[in-house]
Order: C-alpha cells, then structure tokens, then sequence
C-alpha cells in the first residue's frame, strides 16, 4: 500500500474543496497502470468526503441543503468555536470521513460528472490534512 498525505487550505471559507486532480497525480505515481483501490481519508471531526458533481450550482445547492438540514444557531449541545459549530460534529452522519473508489489501469473509474470533494462547514479550521492511500488489486 502507497499513502500520502496532502494539506486543504480552505482558510474561512466553508464548502467543497475539489481533489479530484490531487487524487490523478497521486494515483500516476502511486498506482501507475496498476488496478487498484483509492481510499480518501480525513481525520478531522468536522469534515467529509464526498462524490459529487461540482460546479454548475451543485456545490452552493449542496452547502444550502446540509445548511437546511444541520442548521447553524444555538440548538446544539456541542457549542465552542463559531455559531452553529455543534452542526459540524453531525456532519458525519451525512458525509462520511473516508471513501473508496475503484481504480482501472491507474485511473479512477468515477463518472463523467463526478468529483472528490473535501466537505468542509466549519470556517474555524484554515487547513484540512487529507490522506490517500492505494492498495493495489
């Protein structure tokens, strides 16, 4: 198994931050032509990773509805850092720290529209440790 790890600068921003190419170069060094598995992992308490399209209004729309869904006030237990940062510890439920993607000939086999996104909510962390590993079929 090959991993590294990389660093997210998402500064204040809360949202999506696009690996998708981190992951290709990666993979061109790691896995070569080789069949594989690429595992995509966060070891942050607040943070997610996730497929999804990106651009085109999916990554506001995605950001309005887990607002929508984990609202930002004073309603959670888990109340340090910014307003509605008990929210960010739920964040889990819906957008789970790690996943794996299939990887054919050294290239990851994601559709046409998708991404590897890092979801981050919580605008109190500038920088997200992000590891990829790749265990080869």
């Amino acid at each position: 198994m090959k991993s590294v790890e990389i660093q997210v600068r998402t500064g204040t921003d809360r949202g999506l931050f696009d690996l998708t190419d981190a992951c290709e170069r990666f993979l061109a060094e790691a896995a070569r032509d080789a069949d594989g598995l690429l595992n995509v992992f966060v070891p942050h308490a607040t943070a997610g990773i996730v497929v999804v399209e990106l651009g085109a209004g999916s990554d506001d729309d995605l950001v309005a509805t887990l607002d929508r869904l984990l609202p930002r006030d004073d309603r959670w237990r888990h109340r340090h850092g910014s307003p509605g940062h008990g929210a960010d510890h739920v964040l889990p439920l819906l957008a789970p720290p790690s996943l794996t993607v299939p990887v054919a000939a050294g290239r990851m086999t994601l559709g046409t529209w998708q991404s590897i996104a890092l979801l981050d909510p919580n605008a109190d962390n500038a920088t997200r440790t992000v590891r990829l590993s790749f265990l080869a079929g």
